[in-house]
């Protein structure tokens, strides 16, 4: 059973390999009461990474690597903010008024901050922490995202890659991987890769583990087929990406940048 924030996916006995997905539950906990959205707004992308579960779980399975994943609604507390930041409770998204979080007031961001949001990032900790008795491990974030805001353009990239501009072992090879396919794929885009406190930067940026940020368009992954074509996808470019010598003194703990 998972625990009440976050899911874990053990991976093989030997693996270095982390996935995290910060969104992938739209799931309200019963104890927080009405969210105040209606049912259209708690399927799209503002409650949730639509797709980015079945991605993590199917990209686990198929390279061996353990996983961590998020079970809580980012309506109700989003584990991809620091938590001084402004937007980690939302009262307002995309243009849906968040009603049932519009008086939740320091105290009660406290205490969802200690219910489901510490939680969910001890265990991406522990998870690194029992990796690391192997060597270096590599983390790799996987999200999706909407291919239009209201009111914005259409967000062309089918995949965009996030990275620190530093570190491109993985990101790099990747991108061009991705385009070889025919894909169109964002470079630090529709988001920067750099920003600040967010999950990515806070348990592998600043610790130098090699790693990567997916965004995965959402109307390409909304169902089961799209979801297993992406993780048999990615997992083909990523195999040979993790075997490179670069990356692989990284696991053994030798070296740095080249």
């Amino acid at each position: 059973m998972p625990h009440e924030s976050y899911e874990f996916v053990t991976g093989a006995p030997d693996t270095r390999l982390l996935l995290t997905c910060d969104h992938a539950s739209n799931r309200v906990p019963a104890e927080i009461g009405a969210i105040g959205l209606s049912d259209a707004d708690m399927a799209r992308h503002i409650a949730w990474d639509i797709g980015a579960r079945g991605v993590t779980l199917g990209l686990a399975e198929r390279l061996g690597g353990a996983a961590v994943l998020s079970t809580v609604s980012r309506i109700v507390i989003d584990p991809n903010r620091a938590e001084d930041d402004p937007t980690l409770v939302r009262r307002i998204y995309d243009r849906s008024v968040v009603e049932g979080n519009r008086h939740a007031g320091p105290a009660e961001v406290a205490r969802r901050i200690e219910a489901y949001y510490r939680p969910y990032h001890e265990r991406i900790e522990r998870a690194i922490a029992e990796l690391s008795a192997r060597g270096v491990p590599v983390v790799i974030a996987i999200h999706s995202y909407t291919p239009q805001l209201k009111g914005r353009a259409p967000r062309p990239w089918e995949v965009g890659i996030l990275w620190d501009r530093i570190d491109g072992r993985i990101a790099v090879p990747l991108m061009e991987g991705l385009r070889a396919d025919g894909l169109c794929v964002g470079d630090n885009e529709p988001y920067p890769g750099f920003y600040g406190g967010d999950s990515q930067h806070r348990h592998a940026m600043v610790k130098g583990l090699p790693n990567v940020l997916i965004e995965i368009r959402n109307d390409l992954i909304a169902d089961a087929e799209g979801q297993e074509a992406w993780a048999e996808r990615l997992a083909r470019h990523l195999r040979p990406i993790l075997e490179t010598p670069a990356v692989q003194r990284l696991f053994d703990g030798v070296g740095g940048q080249d």
